[in-house]
């Protein structure tokens, strides 16, 4: 069992590591090809696009080295494991969107402002800028999908997150695309990019809003909901011995719940008997419990049969 779970542990890291060194190389040569293409190409949001994949090559650093560590074997210092690094790493992932979505509106809202109080001149971006646009946006929907699936494969919230990131940049290449079209278009239209932008970015927000969540709770050991533990208790009581159950606690850690529960059993049993039904609980529980992956179960004397009461 322990050779199986470390096999798991190393195919996990490996996995996790080839899908996002696959994105670190994508968004190293956008990063690249934004900024260069940007600067000689007149246009100010397609620069700013290339920094925000050069936010995605930070986070994608991160879950590379992020997952050496969480992936690891509990040990003395750490017995219930490392899982909760991974939540660290989610919730900078989330951090650097979010910086991401602020920045963006900051330097929509001043091109605005400038555009206002400059008569509305703008720099009539290059169809280069365009083209790089839409090759942003289909190579960073690509790489999100495929991020995505392996992250829901592994269980990673992590690799979640950083897809959610690829994402995010293919969101903010839309409105440069849009923009910088109308734009060639009619000149008039520039204004349409800042103001798109603002739009995106708020997508972006939300989406570092709902990759902090879960990761937030589970840092400040959140426990199941309601209905898990409703599920858990009834897997438990229908355990053949076990009379009540009362005084469960649960905490996420990673991707999986840690359960403690107390359970009533006939008080004439031997030691043996009630290991035996706590044992039956904590398999049946394992097995059938909601993203369960450890328990602890503590016995307590109930109300002795009938037959064995003294009249």
């Amino acid at each position: 069992m322990v050779d199986d779970t470390k096999e798991s542990l190393e195919h996990n890291t490996s996995e996790v590591r080839k899908i996002t060194i696959l994105g670190l190389f994508v968004n190293f040569f956008l990063t690249i090809l934004k900024i260069v293409i940007g600067l000689f190409g007149k246009s100010s949001s397609v620069v700013a696009d290339g920094f925000h994949s050069l936010s995605d090559c930070s986070t994608d650093i991160a879950v590379i080295i992020g997952v050496k560590y969480w992936n690891k074997e509990p040990d003395e210092d750490h017995p219930y494991g490392h899982r909760r690094i991974e939540a660290m790493v989610s919730s900078f992932i989330a951090i650097a969107l979010a910086s991401v979505g602020f920045f963006l509106i900051y330097e929509s809202i001043t091109k605005i402002h400038n555009a206002v109080y400059n008569n509305g001149i703008y720099q009539i971006p290059e169809w280069s800028t365009f083209w790089i646009a839409i090759i942003s946006i289909i190579t960073k929907e690509i790489l999100y999908h495929k991020t995505a699936r392996k992250a829901v494969e592994l269980k990673s919230p992590s690799l979640l997150a950083n897809a959610w990131h690829h994402r995010s940049d293919a969101f903010s290449s839309i409105p440069v695309a849009l923009a910088i079209g109308f734009t060639k278009y009619n000149e008039s239209w520039a204004i349409l990019d800042p103001i798109a932008s603002v739009v995106v970015s708020f997508f972006i927000l939300q989406a570092a809003y709902m990759i902090s969540k879960p990761a937030l709770l589970e840092l400040s050991d959140s426990g199941a909901s309601e209905i898990s533990v409703a599920k858990i208790k009834e897997i438990a009581t229908s355990v053949e011995g076990v009379q009540s159950v009362h005084g469960i606690r649960t905490r996420y850690h990673g991707n999986g719940l840690h359960v403690d529960l107390h359970i009533q059993v006939d008080p004439d049993l031997t030691v043996r008997e009630g290991h035996e039904i706590a044992g039956h609980a904590k398999r049946h529980l394992l097995e059938d419990g909601p993203e369960v992956i450890d328990v602890l179960v503590h016995l307590e004397p109930g109300e002795p049969r009938k037959e064995n009461k003294n009249v």
